[in-house]
């Protein structure tokens, strides 16, 4: 290769990366929004989790108004939870299984 083609090869390189980085920039911003609901989700359960009352007191509030719906509501809330909590484990044992087959 001549200096010439040495060149316009670095100058092709160049004009790839600006393209690169501006088409990071536009799929960055496209997952903003997503990104900024997942973190209000995880603050309301953030708060939920540090502020356990809150929750109890709206399901015995809507025990004394509505029974028959807590009922409902209460078996939802308990199978979420457990829901929860096996995919919490499942987590775990495959962050587990990762670590341990990451090694030597």
């Amino acid at each position: 290769m001549n200096l010439n083609e040495l060149q316009l090869r670095q100058q092709s390189l160049l004009i790839r990366s600006t393209e690169l980085r501006l088409q990071l920039r536009a799929d960055l911003q496209r997952l903003q929004g997503p990104a900024a609901v997942a973190d209000q989700v995880k603050s309301a359960l953030l708060w939920l989790y540090q502020n356990p009352i809150w929750p109890a007191a709206v399901l015995v509030l809507l025990m004394v108004l509505k029974p028959g719906r807590a009922l409902v509501w209460t078996g939802k809330l308990w199978w979420l939870w457990k829901s929860a909590g096996l995919a919490r484990r499942w987590r775990d044992t495959l962050l587990a299984y990762l670590a341990q087959r990451g090694r030597p």
